[in-house]
């Protein structure tokens, strides 16, 4: 009999599903990196990248709704923070998944063993 273990996650579908389409592009990924390592103005972080200010601003909006990094105002600028507990959720889930696939070869392996 095949025990199949299931995913607890703090995260609704639709908040993994906004993470990790968020994180599915190279530069919001960068983007996350530098705000984890401390924050930076979004007029900052658009001179790094061949891009428009306005571009920029739409991959913060992307990371934002995803919950991976919070904006504030800052005098006349806003400022982007990462946010580390939305990357540890994700980590979790992923780790989850990883034990369900480990588990399943595990029994595969198992099987093998039998005969």
């Amino acid at each position: 009999m095949y025990n199949l273990m299931v995913v607890h996650s703090e995260l609704s579908d639709a908040e993994v599903d906004r993470i990790f389409r968020a994180l599915a592009d190279a530069t919001r990924r960068d983007i996350l990196r530098r705000t984890l390592v401390g924050e930076a103005s979004v007029s900052a972080l658009s001179a790094a990248y061949n891009m428009s200010f306005a571009a920029v601003q739409k991959h913060v909006a992307v990371l934002e709704r995803a919950g991976l990094v919070t904006k504030k105002p800052k005098g006349r600028e806003r400022v982007v923070s990462g946010n580390p507990e939305a990357i540890a959720r994700a980590r979790d889930l992923l780790n989850q998944y990883e034990q369900i696939w480990q588990a399943r070869i595990d029994q595969l392996d198992a099987l093998l063993s039998e005969d």
